[in-house]
């Protein structure tokens, strides 16, 4: 255990002293969770101060001087929230645990190292690509309101030959049984664009689409191009926003860099 003597910083919040502070504002504010995520850390037992499981949501602790950890991993001030880009392979639940034992992102991410990473939004089991990971609650709440959803685009695989003129649905904005859509962007991809993993060339039958929205209801890449007689054979994520998959391998992530965490924050556009 360290000791205040060490002469680490104290820790102020404007004017107001915040030593000692309640342990899950410790936790947000050192970005391993939400505040509420963090009250979940702790009621399961996951969190310690100086060695002692800590499950009290009035505890409190100093930051100068006490060693927190969660999973045993130690915990401190100025290491901020983890922000992480995940290229997601097919066949994997979004979801950090499963109680049927399903295969989960959970197993593709470091969630050891990062104990209150959540996935921001969700792709089906079976769609591939950019899927975002985060500790930072206030931003994954703003990204996923409807009023700052920021465009997600797709690249998909259809049967049958879908024409330019067949997206005009999506332009205008169609209505599923949940509701209306906002118009999309989308259109025809030639073959060689569609680059979608598991399909290096198109079967005859089939046609690549892309697709831009910014809303995030359930399948409703698969629901809007299902509707126009087109059902959907493979779906892949390739841009969040201003994220980009790039080079980044099926199965691996990578932290994003402060660039892109900024993008993030400032609610992106996509310019085409």
């Amino acid at each position: 255990m360290r000791s205040a003597s060490e002469g680490l910083p104290l820790v102020h919040e404007g004017d107001s002293m915040l030593v000692p502070m309640r342990l899950q504002r410790f936790l947000a504010r050192a970005g391993v969770a939400s505040r509420r995520g963090s009250e979940g850390l702790m009621t399961a037992g996951r969190v310690c101060v100086n060695g002692e499981v800590k499950t009290e949501l009035g505890t409190k602790v100093d930051p100068r001087c006490d060693e927190v950890t969660v999973d045993g991993v130690p915990v401190v001030l100025g290491s901020g929230p983890a922000y992480i880009m995940l290229n997601k392979p097919a066949g994997f639940l979004t979801t950090m645990s499963d109680p049927h034992g399903r295969p989960t992102v959970a197993e593709l991410v470091p969630s050891k190292k990062f104990p209150g990473l959540f996935p921001v939004g969700r792709l089906d089991m079976d769609t591939t690509g950019l899927l975002l990971f985060t500790t930072d609650g206030d931003l994954g709440q703003r990204l996923l309101h409807p009023s700052h959803h920021v465009w997600k685009t797709y690249r998909a695989i259809v049967d049958g030959r879908c024409l330019d003129k067949d997206l005009e649905p999506l332009r205008r904005g169609l209505t599923l049984d949940d509701g209306p859509c906002q118009p999309a962007r989308c259109r025809v991809l030639e073959p060689a664009d569609a680059r979608i993993p598991g399909f290096d060339r198109l079967d005859p039958g089939t046609t690549a689409v892309e697709v831009i929205i910014r809303e995030g209801r359930k399948n409703q890449v698969k629901r809007m191009l299902s509707k126009i007689g087109h059902p959907v054979i493979a779906l892949h994520r390739c841009r969040f926003g201003e994220l980009r998959l790039g080079d980044l391998a099926e199965g691996s992530w990578r932290e994003l860099t402060d660039e892109e965490v900024a993008s993030l924050k400032s609610a992106p556009r996509l310019d085409l």
